[in-house]
Parts: structure tokens; sequence; C-alpha cells
């Protein structure tokens, strides 16, 4: 199988901390997830970022098994620490697009957050069906309208983030990876095919405190990718500028869906 993968723009030390900050990972996976998670399973999380998902499933789920897989070895430096002393959580450094695993290996198998990354997803859920067993789950999760729709927008500034969006895309970033899971893993043969779809970024009017620092720290993360896209460090700042007070206008909305797609591995 042919790896296509590119630099990924966010890999920054900053970011690890930032996307652990992100998610409440009991409720995630309780909302998610434990509906799927049985005593004694192998589990596996492809990108698992600083690892606060799969700590997460070690900490609630009696004697599973979990298996933490990331490209970047800053991000797995994280995870470890972060996942210190928790029982049958481990993590290792691997490729989406050729994991380091034997075929049939784990009983669930998700990503989170990461097909809107990957050039050619349609291989990495072809290796994720691959190391899941026959009747075994795979589950992906991403975005839908990532960065896109906010109301109202002043002057160009829709204008520049549209801009930036089709510089992020010649890096294989997809802002509408979310409408595409579905035929991701219907084209990989999956079976009894379940989708969900909900708000992932709503924010009604001025943003929270906590999730404009949050903000914040994500455009600062991006700036260079920002004013590359833009042709000038001037613009970059500007832009993040005039978006952060966007995000603290009394009459703005912005928002974001996320998709959860999974299905079952096809048994022999």
């Amino acid at each position: 199988m042919k790896s296509c993968r590119k630099k990924y723009f966010m890999d920054d030390e900053r970011e690890a901390s930032r996307l652990a900050k992100k998610v409440n990972p009991t409720e995630w996976i309780t909302t998610h997830f434990s509906s799927y998670l049985g005593r004694g399973m192998s589990v596996l999380d492809i990108g698992c970022g600083p690892g606060v998902i799969a700590g997460a499933i070690g900490s609630h789920f009696s004697k599973v098994k979990v298996t933490g897989v990331d490209i970047s070895k800053s991000r797995l430096i994280q995870a470890r620490k972060n996942c210190k002393g928790i029982h049958g959580v481990h993590f290792t450094y691997g490729n989406a697009f050729s994991l380091p695993f034997i075929t049939n290996r784990f009983d669930f198998v998700y990503s989170r957050l990461l097909m809107e990354y990957l050039p050619n997803p349609i291989d990495a859920v072809g290796e994720m069906a691959r190391v899941c067993r026959p009747g075994g789950r795979v589950l992906i999760q991403d975005l839908d309208g990532q960065l896109l729709w906010h109301y109202p927008l002043q002057g160009d500034l829709e204008d520049r983030i549209h801009k930036i969006l089709k510089y992020l895309q010649k890096t294989g970033f997809d802002p509408f990876a979310g409408r595409k899971l579905f035929y991701l893993l219907k084209r990989n043969g999956l079976q009894n095919i379940d989708v969900k779809i909900a708000p992932y970024h709503l924010y009604v009017g001025r943003i929270g405190e906590d999730d404009f620092k949050l903000w914040k720290l994500k455009l600062e993360v991006a700036k260079p990718q920002i004013v590359l896209a833009l042709g000038s460090e001037e613009e970059g700042t500007r832009l993040i500028w005039d978006f952060l007070k966007y995000l603290q206008g009394e009459d703005t909305l912005t928002y974001s869906t996320l998709f959860t797609v999974s299905g079952v591995v096809r048994e022999n």
C-alpha cells in the first residue's frame, strides 16, 4: 500500500496540550464508544495524539487493552505521560497507511479527527478494517464544515478564510471529510454501517473565555500556514486578529458538524 503522507501542519508541541484540553474524554467515550466496548476487548486508537481518549477507555473499562498509534513522536511522548499508571494502555509509532499489526488483531478500531488530514483516507480505512477481526467494529469520526460556517463575517474576512482553506486543501487537508466517511467504510466492505451527526463547534454569541483561549492557541499554531496562504506576516496577523474579534461578537454564530460512522468487518 502506498503511503501518501504529507507533513501534518499542526505538528507543534503546543497542539498536544490544546487537544487534551479540548475534549472531556469520559463524556466522549460514554457518548460515542461505550455501547461498543466490553470486558477483555482489544482496542486500537489510530492517530491517538496526546492519548486522552485511549487513557479514558483504559480507566473506565475493565481489562480492556488499548493500543494508541501516532506518527508524531512528540505526541507519543505526551501520550505516555498522560497515561502513566493506567493499566493495559500503551502507545507505539505507526503510519495509518501501513499499520504495524497482524491482520484481525483487534476487536474495535477507531480514529478521531484524523481523516481530514489524510490525502488518501480510503487506504487508511482499509488498513483499519484489515487489523480488525471479522465481526469487530471500525469507527471513524471527523468534522464537516471545519472552519467554514460563521455569521456574520465583516469586510473581507470570509474571503480570506476561504483563501486559507483552499491553500490547506493543497496540503491534503479536507474541511468536508465528515460527509465522506460512510463512503469510505462502504467501499472497504464494512457492513451494518451506522451514521450519526451532531454539532461539534457551536458558539452562539460571544465565545466563552476557555474556548477563546483554545482558538487563540489554535490560530497561533497554524499561523505559519496562514502566513503562507495570505502572502505575508502582516496579513497573517491581521487575519488572526480579525477572527478572534469576530468570535467575541455578541451577534455571531459559528458551528461545525461531527460525523460518527461505524461498521462491522465482514465475517467469512
